[in-house]
């Protein structure tokens, strides 16, 4: 458990995740509830993968971005939930130190991806409703791969500084982190050292990756928003407020929470509270966003009856 690198210093080589609790019966009815969640938004996020790129009609950029989200979401709740799975069953809720690393920064980089990713999706609503004319004109495959790669960029870099800034920080003891994963947070309340500086470059990163890309799709939608009115069509109007209104709940329920876990200082740490509002943007959005950007659209419906034709057919 104990590693001892000099004679008056030690850290930890191990954490424990407490998770949600120590009861087994309870732990039993949450591994449910979770492995439903879990595999619902695994299939349903796999799904709009595998339609778009079956379907070469859906080869266009709007399917682009959302296969891309659809991505960042199965590998965003795979790098917490199929742990916090076992450990609601295991006796031992240990983690080692380079596994705790390592969750940090893939789940920082899939978040932060996923942060700036928001603002392409809502730039892409934008030109699709004030330029329909102009949109494949506007968004060639060029701009949409340095848009994507942009993206990933910016989340790689970010979660690396986090994640590099947080773990360097010494862990003489307790060990026992209150929450089902290794969240930046969580681990940084263990430090055995002020964290002041650190909780200053966690809130710098929040700035460029949390509040300028919600100004930026905030930005986004007062202009599809005065375009949608200029509709004569009142069954437009209704259409188009209801799509970015779905839309715009996604993005609350990533942004809210997260602005919440990451832009807060330390001393107002609340372990219980931070574990479950940590769910609205870790499972509930990967939930939600299959169904608020793809299954309701008509085009993956189409795709996935054709699909499903030609299996019947094969068969």
């Amino acid at each position: 458990m104990w590693m001892i690198p000099g004679q008056n210093q030690s850290w930890v080589s191990e954490f424990i995740l407490i998770g949600f609790s120590s009861d087994p019966t309870t732990n039993s009815i949450l591994f449910i509830v979770f492995l439903l969640m879990y595999l619902s938004s695994v299939l349903g996020n796999g799904l709009i993968i595998m339609l778009v790129c079956l379907d070469t009609q859906l080869h266009t950029p709007m399917y682009f971005f959302l296969c891309t989200i659809s991505l960042l979401d199965m590998g965003y709740v795979t790098t917490t939930m199929p742990q916090m799975l076992v450990h609601l069953l295991a006796h031992s809720q240990t983690i080692s130190f380079a596994g705790c690393w390592l969750q940090m920064y893939v789940f920082g980089a899939l978040g932060m991806t996923e942060c700036t990713f928001f603002v392409v999706m809502a730039y892409d609503q934008y030109v699709a409703i004030c330029y329909p004319l102009r949109y494949t004109v506007i968004l060639n495959w060029g701009l949409c791969i340095r848009l994507a790669g942009g993206s990933w960029i910016c989340g790689l870099f970010s979660s690396l500084l986090h994640t590099f800034f947080t773990m360097s920080l010494p862990y003489c003891g307790p060990n026992r982190i209150n929450h089902y994963f290794c969240e930046g947070p969580s681990v940084r309340s263990l430090a055995c050292m002020d964290t002041h500086v650190i909780e200053m470059v966690d809130f710098v990163l929040s700035v460029f990756v949390v509040v300028i890309p919600i100004s930026l799709i905030v930005a986004s939608y007062i202009g599809i928003a005065m375009a949608i009115l200029k509709i004569k069509s009142n069954q437009g109007r209704c259409k188009a407020f209801s799509t970015c209104a779905s839309h715009l709940t996604v993005v609350t329920f990533f942004y809210a929470p997260a602005s919440y876990i990451y832009m807060r200082p330390n001393s107002s740490y609340s372990p219980e509270r931070d574990k479950q509002i940590s769910l609205f943007y870790n499972v509930f959005t990967a939930l939600l966003n299959p169904v608020v950007y793809s299954l309701r659209n008509k085009d993956i419906k189409r795709a996935f009856l054709k699909v499903m034709g030609h299996g019947r057919l094969a068969w």
